[in-house]
């Protein structure tokens, strides 16, 4: 067992990945805490599946000198606030043995949102080190047959300021790697490269699969026939789009909701990027943030994603139009192998 299976870990939140890899972590030795005041059944009931144990926040940030690192695992939009919290709770103040943790967002934000939560905890909690990370892909999955190997696992990308590199600290977040944690560092590369790194790999993997589900939800409205030309056309010229529409159209339902915050994130990194000066302004939905060029393009999917959400709570509407969709691929395909 590595030296590094003694160490203490704060995951929060115990959602699915939070708990996937918390289950990693716990199967190899450590111990991992999570704060499940407030929470649901369901997430108490992962979180113990998981083998997380509960702790308050303040013991988390304070009390506790055995945490070594925190996790943030959260939806974006509330990557800010959970930071605020952890000041409030006394993150930042000297532990009773002298040390600190050492904070890691893994949250789906966008560079810009990273460097603010660094020179936040820069300002407020000086002696608290910070880490950007971006997780790509879904939670990790045991082997049945050997529960200290996975079938599938994602990356964890990890960047970090000049000065918290040569500390060690980004070093010894990747040797997290040998108690099950799939960690990738990115040498050099600066606060905000791991986060910019997710929002491209997401740009394309979740804009493709929202640009799916908009189209076919635009030639429905249209006509019923339209779909089926569309469909037709697809597996006559594009089979493996129509192939990759059957999981878009249909995993992605139920995390619906999830993905209309990240997609504004995405709209505000591209737009950082390639936002064209003389364009007039257009206001997101979600905040008084400004989009003038490319960036428009991911306000568009959050609002698909929303309207596909809100169906989803209804049980009725566009998820139907989805279903029929997969169903039909499917079956397309299945005959076109024969």
């Amino acid at each position: 067992m590595s030296d590094s299976a003694a160490c203490t870990i704060a995951i929060i939140a115990a959602g699915e990945m939070g708990a996937g890899l918390a289950a990693r972590l716990t199967i190899h030795g450590c111990t991992v805490l999570t704060d499940l005041t407030d929470r649901s059944d369901s997430t108490r009931a992962r979180a113990e599946q998981a083998g997380m144990q509960h702790a308050s926040l303040k013991d988390i940030v304070h009390t506790r000198t055995d945490v070594q690192w925190i996790l943030s695992v959260l939806p974006p939009g509330d990557a800010r606030a959970f930071v605020e919290q952890c000041l409030n709770a006394g993150l930042g103040s000297r532990r009773a043995d002298g040390s600190y943790p050492v904070f890691v967002d893994c949250n789906a934000v966008n560079p810009t949102t990273s460097r603010e939560i660094a020179d936040l905890l820069a300002a407020r909690a000086p002696n608290v080190q910070y880490i950007d990370a971006g997780i790509i892909g879904g939670p990790p999955r045991a082997d049945p047959n050997d529960p200290l190997k996975t079938t599938y696992e994602p990356n964890v990308y990890a960047s970090t300021s000049a000065e918290v590199e040569a500390s060690g600290a980004l070093h010894k977040f990747g040797e997290l790697v040998s108690v099950g944690l799939p960690v990738r560092i990115m040498k050099d590369a600066g606060v905000g490269a791991a986060s910019a790194l997710k929002m491209s790999y997401a740009g394309i993997m979740k804009g493709v699969s929202g640009l799916l589900i908009t189209m076919v939800l635009a030639s429905h409205a249209n006509s019923p026939a339209t779909t089926e030309a569309l469909l037709s056309e697809l597996a006559h010229s594009s089979p493996q789009i129509l192939a990759r529409s059957e999981n878009a159209l249909s995993a992605n339902q139920k995390k619906a909701y999830r993905f209309v915050g990240e997609m504004r994130e995405i709209a505000q990194f591209v737009e950082d990027g390639l936002a064209v000066p003389e364009n007039p302004d257009h206001t997101t939905a979600s905040s008084s943030q400004t989009l003038s060029g490319p960036g428009l393009i991911f306000e568009g999917l959050a609002q698909s994603y929303t309207r596909l959400a809100k169906s989803v709570s209804e049980g009725a509407g566009d998820v139907d139009v989805l279903n029929q969709w997969v169903a039909a691929a499917r079956k397309t395909r299945e005959q076109a192998a024969s």
